[in-house]
């Protein structure tokens, strides 16, 4: 089994590099940290190209080495350090190739927009909501936090690997979907929008949650079938954008 000892390792400079989004997108690869996503990307079939182990954790992930499709190499503590974001690094980490099909997104089933998410945090919990909600996809829109972001992976927990989520243009998508006839509904706090308590459960459409502060984009909305609001009843002045999207898509999914 190779061993890798050196931070100055040509190879884990490279992987290295993966901790920002140039280095991720110059790649088309990213990283996954810890025992629980990378058993995730295992089930999932991911295109893992190679798994990392910390030499003093070799007994603990053995289990790892008998999977004969999948590269497996020790690396020291130092630089298993160099390579970790977590506050409490688990010694195994991953390199997965990032490609993204957007021929897997048709519309049968919900898919869930984003317009400019920021936090990372919300990211990762949205994509595990979709996931849970049993949504065709995600897609993620220009000006949002990247999918691989390592905060935004440990929030979606191993959910990017059960449904399609891509990086492309809301607006595209918005024109597709009303040419199939699938509605696509906005989420706004302005006048003209409705309660999503009177929208009708259904089994296709499209769903668009937008920024942190800013909320989704006014010409977006302009655009959609119908704007949506949450009817708040205590004296909060609006929900956290991945809470309101957890009840809209549970809600509104037939």
């Amino acid at each position: 089994m190779e061993m890798i000892e050196s931070t100055q390792n040509k190879q884990v400079k490279e992987w290295k590099k993966l901790l920002t989004r140039k280095g991720r997108k110059r790649q088309r690869k990213y990283l996954i940290e810890g025992l629980h996503l990378v058993e995730e990307a295992l089930r999932a079939k991911a295109e893992i190209e190679v798994i990392l182990i910390r030499e003093d954790k070799l007994e603990d992930y053995s289990d790892l080495l008998d999977i004969r499709e999948v590269s497996v190499v020790l690396v020291t503590e130092e630089i298993s350090d160099l390579l970790s974001d977590a506050v409490t690094e688990q010694g195994i980490t991953a390199v997965i190739k990032s490609e993204e099909s957007a021929d897997k997104i048709v519309g049968d089933k919900p898919v869930l927009m984003l317009d400019q998410v920021q936090d990372p945090g919300n990211l990762g919990t949205l994509i595990r909501t979709a996931d849970a909600a049993g949504f065709e996809g995600v897609i993620i829109g220009t000006g949002s936090v990247d999918l691989y972001n390592p905060k935004a992976l440990r929030s979606a927990q191993g959910s990017q690997f059960h449904l399609a989520i891509i990086h492309d243009d809301i607006e595209k998508w918005m024109a597709t979907f009303r040419e199939k006839g699938i509605p696509v509904y906005g989420t706004a706090l302005n006048g003209t929008a409705a309660s999503y308590r009177s929208i009708e459960p259904q089994n296709r459409f499209g769903l668009i949650v937008g920024n942190e502060g800013n909320g989704v984009d006014p010409y977006i909305l302009e655009q959609t079938t119908k704007n949506l609001y949450i009817p708040i009843k205590g004296q909060a002045e609006s929900l956290n954008v991945a809470i309101a999207a957890s009840i809209l898509m549970f809600s509104l999914y037939e």
